[in-house]
């Protein structure tokens, strides 16, 4: 599809976006552009432009204001020592968003055009793309915006892409975070969204992590809603655990779970690096007793925006307790590792999973 580029009158200065990309936090600076594309029942996808970045105008009855009909996508551009620019399987991306566009009864994007509206704003914006460790974190969305009450799927819809310049996403950097288990609150059951990402997930999530926060710890990790026993994830993030006979161990997907990407790759590389990966129901209590024992060495969860990051306690109604190796991480530490280096460039991707962005090189 041919995008119309509209010019911005009023960027960023250089200087002030040098200043920004020194210490750019996660998700508060925003990129001068925007992608949007789009939909209209019986007319399909029209209207792709590159254009400022700007606020939406929107009917006080657009579907999404009341019945949710929203899905994201979350990946991130690397600037490589060459200087050019490349994406990490923006394709499982693409396939994860009509995953849950489907499962939300919203219109499917083309896998192809989801990749060529990322592409083309990191190319207008190469130049917010940090070097070192910092990244462009690349924000895909689609909204409802018909103007109508009635609980049916609406018939028009704004697909758009906007991107922010990012440093670690935990507070101080890389160290072990502390988790704090909700057993009062959900954050899927069978039958629901809890693999699709759209945003009821995440605002559902929200006042049990707010209780986290209020008991000094990083992030919330939820139980099944059936028996409340087994780990499922975060609220942004899968989970893992390392034994002491090298087997790592990750909660089955199962429809509550969200297909992360960066789970994907670990298990990949985990397994390319001879070690065992199982997939199975692992519950609270065996983690509290692994861990006791001596049995459990190390913990850590994941995701596109934290990438990996290694657990050191765990604050529980039902009692407390700590991952002993959590800073030293050997297993942890080497799959980081890996999976950085992969992304930035580094030689050994026979999977093909790094996408040079073409036009962003110099």
């Amino acid at each position: 599809m041919a995008f119309k580029h509209i010019p911005h009158s009023n960027p960023v200065p250089a200087d002030k976006r040098a200043e920004l990309l020194k210490n750019p936090g996660f998700g508060q600076a925003f990129t001068d552009h925007m992608v949007t594309i789009r939909y209209t029942h019986g007319q399909g996808w029209h209207d792709a432009e590159v254009k400022p970045r700007a606020p939406f105008l929107l009917d006080p009855a657009a579907s999404v204001l009341h019945y949710a009909q929203e899905i994201f996508e979350g990946l991130k551009a690397y600037r490589a020592e060459s200087g050019e620019i490349a994406l990490f399987r923006p394709d499982a991306n693409a396939e994860r968003f009509n995953a849950s566009a489907n499962r939300l009864a919203m219109p499917e994007l083309p896998p192809e055009l989801f990749l060529q509206a990322v592409e083309e704003l990191v190319r207008i914006d190469k130049d917010w793309v940090p070097s070192g460790e910092g990244s462009l974190y690349l924000r895909p969305f689609m909204f409802a915006d018909e103007a109508f009450l009635g609980v049916r799927p609406a018939n028009s819809y704004i697909f758009c892409v906007i991107a922010c310049p990012v440093g670690p996403y935990f507070k101080g950097g890389a160290k072990p975070v502390k988790l704090f288990v909700s057993e009062n609150y959900t954050r899927a059951a069978p039958g629901g969204t809890g693999a699709a990402k759209c945003g009821g997930n995440y605002a559902a999530s929200l006042v049990a992590q707010a209780e986290a926060i209020a008991q000094g710890c990083d992030q919330v990790i939820f139980l099944d809603a059936a028996e409340h026993r087994w780990i499922e994830e975060l609220g942004g993030m899968n989970i893992f655990f390392v034994f002491d006979d090298g087997t790592i161990v990750t909660p089955p997907l199962g429809g509550t779970i969200l297909p992360g990407i960066t789970r994907n790759s670990l298990i990949a590389l985990a397994r390319e690096q001879g070690l065992s990966v199982v997939e199975r129901p692992y519950s609270l209590d065996e983690w509290r007793a692994d861990a006791a024992s001596g049995r459990l060495t190390e913990a850590f969860a994941c995701g596109t925006a934290a990438v990996v990051a290694s657990i050191g306690e765990v604050v529980a109604a039902s009692g407390s307790f700590s991952i002993a190796g959590a800073a030293a991480g050997q297993v942890t530490t080497k799959l980081k590792t890996l999976l950085t280096g992969l992304q930035r460039g580094e030689p050994g991707d026979p999977a093909g999973w790094v996408r040079a962005v073409p036009g962003t090189l110099g």
